[in-house]
């Protein structure tokens, strides 16, 4: 004979899991948590529902997670509820554990997808101010780097990542990526990138669209007083502008004196790292077999201090040092016959 005082509690069904959620989230509003121990317990109560949507989704150590087809209902009812608003207002209130669990949760829900739809990418584009919300959180540093990894999976699904490049609240990543906290900052800077690297055809037709106003600013970041900025920022520059589908965009940009000098200063810059960075830019400007009268001159006019620089650049040992030799050479030659045009007018 089995004797049993105490029978296993049912497991919740995901509605259940969702409503224990949004009504802990809404409870945070009420005026008890004017009380701190209203607060803290109401906190409480959160972070344990999170604890248990981990649970369904990942399992917790003792149990296996339940069936995927639970971790589509989650979702349905995330959306539903409209939960994520919830989830994104309140996430400045919510205490460490729960904002833990709900990272880990958060790339799983977000691929989920009933046949061709992304329920939650089908919500933010439904609710795309949402998706400002989150940019805007880099002005909170408490929750700055939760917001980050919220949107850098938001950003892995090309219709949101385009909404935030063509929102006004793109421009903010200007001004985030040299924030004087550093890892929120070097967060900021992560978001960016993959914004201007993700989906190239996005990325091609957002340049195409703002060529002029996106290149007036980013010009900001490559003459920056901030060693880390400038850096990251000519990295960044090489590696969007080398994308094939940018390519027209490549060649509008080699064609302008402005950004030409940009470069020659950022050969001059004190740091190694800087300086080879900027002449595998400098090397496009060189070899452009359509320079413009304008971008001749300005290299002839500059021959003497250009190849000074260039005969002394080195990128040191390495399985990449014969090509950079080559490529300097080349570079080299193709200066020093552009040296007969220093006199011509511009």
């Amino acid at each position: 004979m089995s004797f049993s005082f105490f029978k296993p509690s049912r497991p919740k069904t995901p509605q259940e899991v969702v409503k224990a959620i949004r009504d802990s989230l809404i409870a945070l509003d009420t005026k008890t948590v004017v009380e701190v121990k209203s607060l803290e317990k109401a906190l409480e109560e959160v972070e344990k529902n999170f604890s248990s949507l981990r649970g369904m989704l990942s399992g917790d150590g003792e149990a296996e997670p339940n069936a995927a087809d639970q971790a589509v209902q989650l979702a349905l009812e995330f959306c539903k509820e409209d939960v994520i608003s919830l989830v994104i207002h309140k996430l400045h209130i919510l205490g460490w554990e729960a904002r833990k669990d709900l990272l880990h949760c958060w790339s799983i829900l977000l691929k989920q997808k009933v046949g061709e739809t992304y329920c939650f990418v089908q919500y933010f584009e439904d609710h795309f101010e949402l998706l400002d919300s989150l940019v805007v959180c880099y002005d909170n540093k408490e929750i700055a780097l939760h917001c980050g990894s919220m949107l850098r999976e938001c950003i892995k699904f090309p219709s949101l990542a385009k909404y935030i490049l063509e929102s006004a609240c793109f421009e903010l990543f200007f001004k985030f990526v040299e924030l004087p906290n550093f890892d929120v900052a070097s967060d900021a800077f992560s978001t960016f990138k993959d914004l201007l690297t993700k989906h190239d055809s996005v990325v091609s037709e957002f340049l195409t669209s703002h060529y002029s106003e996106f290149f007036d600013v980013y010009e900001r970041l490559l003459t920056s007083s901030n060693y880390v900025t400038r850096r990251q920022s000519l990295k960044l520059l090489s590696d969007f502008l080398l994308e094939t589908p940018n390519s027209h965009i490549m060649k509008k940009f080699i064609l302008e004196v402005r950004y030409l000098k940009v470069i020659m200063t950022l050969l001059k810059d004190s740091s190694k790292n800087i300086q080879i960075s900027a002449f595998h830019i400098f090397k496009i400007f060189v070899a452009n077999p359509n320079k413009p009268q304008e971008v001749k001159i300005i290299l002839a006019r500059n021959h003497e201090k250009l190849l000074e620089l260039l005969h002394n650049l080195s990128p040191g040992k390495g399985s990449e040092d014969d090509q950079f030799e080559e490529e300097k050479e080349l570079i080299i030659e193709e200066i020093q016959k552009m040296s007969s045009l220093q006199n011509l007018k511009l």
